[in-house]
């Protein structure tokens, strides 16, 4: 038996697009992750995918934005691990909705929620493909020194993150 693997870029209509990607098990996780996140945040735009992993073994899909679906469901046919599900979001945060997110029943893990370049890392048998991990970003250059820690406080207050 072999093992392959093979790294998957993420690909985005823009770079603001925040992107989740985590492991569900269940084919009620298409309606329940949109009712999730349509009831999170008002207004929210998202595209949902989701790599069914037996019987039929499609790509279920939901969302509120036509662009964001699309992607979703392309970047989830290049994954093509069971049971894995890729959401966009535009106009919203991770921090908006994964504790929802969390909560849904079917969902099983969250490997990454982040709006940096993505890179999945797949394995690939003669069974089918499984995600290994997420390059998230760029490796760091170094510590933050006081100043760059003021600077991180004082955005964080900027935003209305922190009082």
């Amino acid at each position: 038996m072999s093992v392959k693997l093979d790294v998957i870029k993420i690909e985005k209509p823009a770079e603001d697009i925040n992107v989740i990607i985590g492991y569900t098990h269940f084919i009620k996780t298409a309606e329940d992750v949109y009712e999730a996140l349509v009831t999170s945040m008002p207004g929210i735009k998202f595209g949902f995918a989701f790599c069914e992993a037996s019987a039929d073994r499609l790509i279920r899909y939901e969302g509120t934005d036509d662009e964001l679906v699309e992607y979703a469901i392309k970047n989830a046919k290049n994954i093509g691990a069971g049971h894995s599900f890729i959401i966009m979001l535009r106009n919203a945060y991770p921090i908006n909705v994964l504790n929802t997110l969390k909560n849904v029943q079917e969902i099983t893990h969250i490997l990454v929620a982040s709006a940096n370049p993505l890179e999945v890392i797949v394995a690939e048998t003669e069974q089918g493909r499984a995600i290994i991990g997420v390059v998230d970003g760029f490796s760091p250059l170094g510590v933050e020194n006081e100043e760059k820690k003021r600077e991180r406080k004082e955005f964080l207050r900027k935003i209305g993150y922190k009082l």
